[in-house]
């Protein structure tokens, strides 16, 4: 998990055509904060799930 979570705050942060401002992490609830050029603020978080 923790590689996922690294991986793809290293695609959000490269991201340049998105309008991200701030990128937040909160790693113990496995979640980002993405802040936008907008204004418009983000929540991602990260699950692992068993199917």
């Amino acid at each position: 998990m923790d590689y996922f979570k690294d991986k793809l705050f290293e695609l959000l942060n490269d991201a340049d055509d998105m309008g991200i401002i701030d990128i937040d992490t909160i790693y113990r609830e496995n979640k980002l904060i993405v802040s936008l050029q907008s204004g418009i603020v983000v929540e991602v978080q990260c699950r692992q799930i068993n199917i």
